[in-house]
């Protein structure tokens, strides 16, 4: 744990959760704000000194790079060879100093701070822990986020004179994900193109099969794991990743339904895998056994240049694939 220091300032009231804040120094990252969001989509601004706390930045640290589990194999000539990198949860460390100027604001701030941390351990009606998000954001207007847990920290300096109308912690973060995420998604739409008449004006072929070969762009630095949406017509929807080899079928006819029809819409999601035919209810209907198990593989793309083929046997007017995915980055 780092060693918190007080600073000396004239105690404020403050300003509502959620208000703006003034950009700083942070290690690792430059001048920038940052700001959490509990579970409840409260946001808390951390680097706003009229908020009634604000971040002690020299104590901040972890968000640099992730840290990865290296498997290698023994070579008969000596030294090793890298067989796989597992990248590994990251543990954040974010210093805070929070202030008011009687003790019982100072009680309350300090309950609410706590509160809005620790609900990332509170399982929801579903029986799920949801994590906060922790938020950079830089003077472009750009931002990277990633989710976090409460860990441990929120216990004060425990020495004389704190805790009256100030006290600091040092909060432990934990991130299973160890990834920063843009906050502006990448969309890509392809559709079927427009069909001709075979003999009008002359002879001529239009294809109902394959909106074709496109290449895609992971800008980030980590495989990301899109969400499609796929609208009808369509029969039977083949995606490939022609980069890695990998690709997976949905077929309609597999859960009872027959083709999509024009304006149906199904939705992929490759991490955690799902399948859902959209059909005016919340959760949609599981069309996960449409799929074509056991060879299918919900893919990711990898960082860089990814060539890829949709096909969607017969396609026609209105027939579209939509993905949408969200950078992943070693660092905020």
């Amino acid at each position: 744990m780092p060693l918190i220091t007080a600073p000396a300032l004239t105690p404020n009231p403050g300003t509502p959760p959620g208000g703006g804040g003034t950009p700083v120094p942070l290690p690792g990252v430059g001048t920038a704000t940052a700001s959490y969001t509990d579970p409840t989509g409260t946001v808390w601004p951390l680097t706003d000194e009229l908020a009634g706390w604000f971040t002690l930045v020299e104590g901040v640290s972890g968000l640099g790079a992730a840290a990865y589990t290296l498997t290698t194999d023994a070579q008969p000539r000596g030294g090793a060879r890298l067989r796989h990198a597992q990248p590994q949860p990251r543990t954040i460390i974010w210093p805070l100093h929070v202030y008011a100027d009687t003790h019982l604001q100072f009680t309350e701030r300090w309950r609410q701070l706590a509160t809005a941390f620790t609900r990332t351990l509170r399982r929801g009606r579903d029986g799920r822990r949801t994590p906060g998000t922790l938020t950079i954001a830089r003077p472009d207007g750009t931002s990277r986020s990633v989710r976090v847990y409460y860990s441990a920290g929120f216990e004060g300096q425990g020495k004389r004179g704190s805790g009256i109308i100030s006290d600091s912690v040092a909060l432990a973060l934990w991130c299973e994900d160890p990834y920063w995420t843009d906050a502006e998604p990448v969309t890509v739409h392809r559709e079927t193109g427009a069909l001709v008449d075979f003999l009008d004006p002359f002879p001529s072929v239009s294809s109902s099969q394959v909106l074709g070969e496109t290449t895609l762009t992971n800008p980030g630095d980590a495989v990301v794991w899109p969400e499609w949406t796929i609208t009808g017509p369509a029969s039977l929807i083949t995606f490939t990743n022609e980069t890695t080899g990998e690709s997976f079928a949905l077929d309609p006819s597999e859960v009872g339904h027959g083709p999509l029809t024009t304006g149906e819409q199904v939705t992929v999601r490759t991490d955690p895998g799902q399948v859902r035919l959209l059909d005016g209810s919340p959760d949609g209907v599981n069309w996960s056994g449409a799929l074509n198990w056991p060879e299918a593989v919900l893919w990711g793309l990898e960082p860089g240049l990814n060539e890829v083929t949709f096909q969607l046997d017969g396609s026609g007017p209105g027939s579209a694939v939509d993905m949408q995915f969200h950078p992943r980055h070693e660092t905020a």
